[in-house]
């Protein structure tokens, strides 16, 4: 006979899943409207980065308070406050006016961009701390193998749809303008808002929330110390992705179209190689021997990549650059893409069930400072040295990501916490 909280969390999965897909798709074509229109009208490199920093700023502390929130009043409240922050967001940058100056539309972009960005980690974080519950709530005896397939899927599919995003963007772009794409995908969101209120329980999630700081902050040592992973994993990939590569790419000949397209791809493909890592990773009993190896023999061969690619590009050998980032670019997601499925599943496995939104919350919080990082250092290395010097970047701080994984522990620990 069928457990029916085991429908009941997978039900919840899946429509938790089929939101943040929607999202997913309008954060991503968010990401590649603005970069391509401010590009277009003559923004430098580092100016580009720039108009991604808050954006990149506010998901620390949005990952932090989100996960806390979607403790104390449910994960499903969080998913509508998020969805409805995007929404805000989209218009609040649809405003922007042509005929303001350089500086108030910059920092008028910032504002929106940094709105978007508090939206896109409280519904990350809740979504991601969804799957804790759903999958609690089913209880099947392959619980942990379950668990690495759900959030493999989950991570994998939603990197997917931000390739499409991608592609979306520029279509929107051409389509629609600037102000009419946003409205689009305002819409969009208010569907997907109206289908998460209706679908899903209402108080889904909600436990005793900490109630101090110290508490809060009082992870165990596997958390600690994934998160700090996260941090150099996240800083290595938008070291150079975020403005070096398509920059460096249009530099060599390349359309708009053919970056777009190409980032794209990318971004799906790494997608789909997420989605398949359990099939890549060897299990084990516990959950976690096998898995933890596995996030430090991936970490290191990753960090091998961006070496040699800056390695081909130093040397006179003869290859087109745009090619041999391309070529490299491709290893370099297939790695990192498994690496990120592993931290994923990690982070849920080492996360107490109680407050799992919080320990994610904090996960994520790694998660946005190491995208702030790079994306700051991607501006600041590319103009100061070009894309080797990005690349040198990302080598160094993947070596600090190998050097975490080399302490987590084999074994889940848990703390004790006041009340």
């Amino acid at each position: 006979m069928q457990n029916p909280s085991a429908g009941q969390g997978s039900r919840n999965y899946t429509i938790v899943t089929a939101a943040y897909w929607g999202f997913t798709l309008t954060d991503g074509a968010l990401r590649m409207l603005v970069l391509l229109h401010f590009f277009r009208l003559g923004y430098s490199p580092f100016m580009l980065a720039f108009l991604f920093l808050l954006y990149e700023a506010a998901g620390i502390a949005a990952n932090l308070i989100g996960g806390w929130l979607a403790a104390r009043y449910g994960i499903t409240r969080m998913l509508t406050v998020g969805l409805t922050t995007q929404i805000f967001g989209f218009l609040l940058l649809s405003a922007l006016s042509p005929d303001w100056t350089a500086a108030a539309s910059v920092a008028w972009v910032v504002l929106a961009q940094g709105i978007c960005g508090v939206a896109k980690d409280l519904t990350k974080t809740a979504s991601k701390s969804a799957i804790k519950i759903a999958e609690a709530a089913a209880k099947a005896e392959d619980a942990e193998g379950r668990l690495f397939r759900w959030v493999a899927w989950f991570t994998g599919s939603k990197n997917a749809m931000k390739g499409i995003g991608f592609f979306l963007g520029g279509l929107l772009l051409e389509a629609l303008g600037f102000r009419g794409a946003l409205w689009a995908m305002a819409a969009m969101l208010a569907l997907i808002l109206l289908g998460v209120v209706t679908s899903l329980p209402a108080m889904m999630g909600k436990a005793k929330a900490s109630r101090s700081a110290r508490e809060l902050f009082a992870k165990n040592r596997g958390v600690n110390l994934l998160a700090i992973a996260r941090v150099a994993l996240f800083g290595a990939r938008d070291v150079w992705f975020v403005v070096g590569v398509p920059v460096f790419l249009y530099a060599s000949g390349w359309t708009f179209t053919m970056v777009g397209t190409f980032l794209a791809i990318w971004t799906i493909g790494y997608g789909l190689v997420q989605a398949a890592a359990p099939a890549l990773v060897r299990r084990s009993a516990d959950g976690l021997s096998s898995e933890v190896l596995a996030a430090r023999l991936w970490s290191l061969a990753l960090a091998a990549v961006p070496f040699a690619i800056a390695g081909l590009l130093a040397s006179d050998s003869g290859l087109r650059p745009d090619l041999v980032l391309v070529v490299g670019l491709s290893l370099f997601g297939f790695a990192f893409a498994v690496n990120s499925s592993v931290h994923s599943y990690l982070i849920l496995a080492y996360a107490g069930s109680e407050k799992s939104a919080e320990d994610v919350g904090f996960y994520y919080a790694a998660n946005a400072l190491g995208r702030f990082t790079g994306t700051l250092l991607s501006g600041l290395l590319y103009q100061a040295g070009g894309l080797y010097a990005c690349l040198i970047g990302s080598s160094l701080m993947l070596a600090a990501c190998f050097a975490a994984t080399l302490a987590l522990p084999l074994h889940p620990e848990r703390i004790e916490r006041e009340g």
